[in-house]
């Protein structure tokens, strides 16, 4: 049920009627203040100045010319021409209504992109750590709103698995097989592997040219070093495939596109950019400038391509990774997510791939920064030895801190039943404290926060969520069929209807704007306003009137639906009792 949709379309209508021009913006906003109505049109002001009019004049005009009597109880006009909208019981009853009776919610399907979303993309050089947490658990929650909405998602875990440090790695492994070790063995600790390896890399004779030796052999494709590096590659992605389940995500070993999936292609984007003029020779190296990010001297921006001994760098390889997403999937969006600190990067990226053809103008290219995961310090996250700290290890202990405070709790759960209810209050508060703040942003990593029963936290939404399953089942697991018609007469019903239909409003801001945040809001809104309404308007009190109860639990149902929908699409976990 798309409110500001359809509040969009009646005033564009209206806007028309009176002469403005088509172009003309129709700000239609929330309300900030109960009496302010629901909704407010903001455009009188700047279409006055369009049509010389008074502000007031073109307000009150565009109030005769609105179409609004089956949608608003009241419209009215404030100050020099904000238009208030109040919604009518009566409209939002029937939406509802209509809510209860979808299996989708009342939102239809939009008209179909083909969005590529690059996320995750951890380095298999080495396990996950909380580095890659927010990447991939927003650009999940990203994917699966997108999908809902009707989209054709394309998944691209775009993962660090070629470059000149694998040549010390599978050196490494080779003599840890040659000692008959088993290589699921030797691997079983990938940071362990790596600094065993690197430190024979830095101080052991002779084997730093065995490692160069092998990143010659790989990239030119012997068979016996490609067979070796498969045997890591495969360990490596099980280590992630373990993570992803923990975390309850949608990535699978088919969305993997690593780096080196783009290798024959390299030589090609060097050429195509060489042969427009684009690249140019520079001290050896293939370079590309950038006059339009200039420094304050007027210097162009260099984006280095080719290294002077012929290599190829992360630049390459994205420029490959444009060509083959806009070129072969066809992508009319693509989606990265990464850390803000390559911005520049990306927009270097995109700026030469424009310029080089390897995307129509009509398809976007979207990079969607995330900042960093604060320790109480202020400072990145790390362990108290100040080492990485491991995604699965984080995970894990959040489980084991769920486990903790479910026991302190009184409760009839079983030792089974408790176990699974703290992995998905334990997961889902790690995964909710990160998704409910602004993408953009650095946030602080606070356990006992995250872990909360009140306030904007997984637990309490999971709780909430719980306790309308409770009521429900108390009910007899209501039908919403069995409520013809929804009688909004308290506030608070009016407040939980308003809050429902706003839900399609929510997802359409994920999907535009990539901020999963947007839903944590809303969700912890919608079960805010589902608490207020119980308080006020009883439900299953004796002496309620059979029409009213019905009523009641028809939004109460609605929110169930809503609730576990919103926490599904953001990929935490729901229970029935808890």
């Amino acid at each position: 049920m798309n409110m500001h949709a359809l509040l969009l379309d009646r005033f564009s209508e209206a806007l028309k009627k009176i002469g403005a021009d088509e172009n003309a913006p129709v700000p239609i906003s929330r309300s900030t203040k109960p009496e302010f109505g629901d909704y407010q049109f903001n455009g009188a002001m700047a279409l006055a100045k369009m049509l010389k009019q008074n502000p007031r004049n073109i307000a009150t005009q565009i109030v005769d010319a609105v179409e609004l009597d089956d949608v608003a109880s009241k419209v009215d006009i404030a100050g020099p021409g904000f238009i208030n909208i109040h919604i009518s019981p009566e409209w939002l009853g029937n939406a509802v209504r209509d809510i209860a009776s979808s299996p989708r919610l009342a939102i239809h399907p939009q008209a179909a992109q083909t969005v590529v979303v690059d996320y995750s993309a951890p380095n298999l050089a080495k396990e996950m750590h909380v580095g890659h947490l927010r990447s991939t658990i927003i650009g999940d929650a990203v994917v699966k709103t997108l999908e809902f909405l009707g989209h054709n998602v394309v998944r691209q875990n775009h993962m660090g698995d070629w470059g000149t440090q694998f040549g010390m790695l599978l050196a490494h492994l080779s003599d840890k097989l040659a000692a008959q070790e088993v290589a699921e063995t030797a691997l079983s600790d990938l940071e362990q592997f790596y600094r065993e390896a690197k430190v024979r890399f830095d101080g052991e004779q002779g084997f730093a040219d065995r490692a160069r030796d092998y990143v010659v052999k790989l990239q030119s494709g012997d068979e016996q070093c490609l067979k070796l590096w498969h045997q890591f590659i495969d360990i490596s992605i099980a280590h992630s495939e373990e993570v992803y389940e923990k975390l309850h995500v949608t990535l699978r070993r088919k969305d993997i596109m690593g780096e080196s999936a783009y290798n024959d292609d390299l030589a090609n984007v060097i050429e195509a950019l060489k042969s427009q003029g684009l690249a140019v020779e520079d001290q050896g190296a293939q370079v590309v400038f950038l006059p339009e990010l200039a420094d304050k001297e007027g210097k162009p921006a260099a984006y280095i391509v080719q290294k002077s001994g012929g290599g190829y760098l992360y630049s390459t390889t994205d420029l490959a990774a444009i060509r083959h997403r806009c070129g072969t999937l066809g992508a009319d969006r693509t989606l990265i997510f990464t850390d803000a600190r390559q911005a520049l990067h990306f927009k270097q990226t995109e700026l030469v791939a424009r310029k080089a053809g390897f995307m129509r103008d009509d398809q976007s290219y979207e990079h969607s920064p995330f900042g960093m995961m604060l320790g109480k310090d202020g400072k990145p996250f790390k362990t108290r030895t100040g080492g990485t700290i491991k995604l699965a290890e984080l995970l894990d202990e959040a489980v084991q801190r769920a486990t903790t405070l479910l026991a302190a709790r009184d409760n009839a759960m079983s030792d089974e039943q408790r176990a699974d209810v703290a992995k998905k209050v334990g997961i889902g508060a790690v995964k909710y404290a990160d998704l409910s703040k602004n993408r953009t942003t650095d946030y602080i990593f606070d356990w006992d926060t995250m872990l909360s029963f009140e306030g904007n936290t997984a637990p309490y939404l999971q709780y909430a969520y719980t306790r309308v399953k409770s009521i429900l089942r108390k009910a007899g697991e209501h039908s919403s069929s069995k409520s013809e018609s929804i009688a909004l007469q308290q506030p608070a019903e009016i407040a939980l209807s308003m809050k429902l239909v706003q839900y399609e409003d929510a997802l359409l801001s994920v999907a535009r704007d990539a901020t999963p945040h947007v839903l944590c809001s809303y969700l912890y809104d919608l079960a805010s306003a589902f608490m207020s309404f119980y308080e006020a308007c009883p439900i299953l009190k004796a002496g309620i009137d059979e029409t009213v109860k019905q009523s009641r639990l028809t939004l109460a149902t609605v929110t169930a639906h809503t609730l576990k929908h919103g926490l599904d699409l953001l990929g935490i976990e729901t229970m029935e009792h808890m």
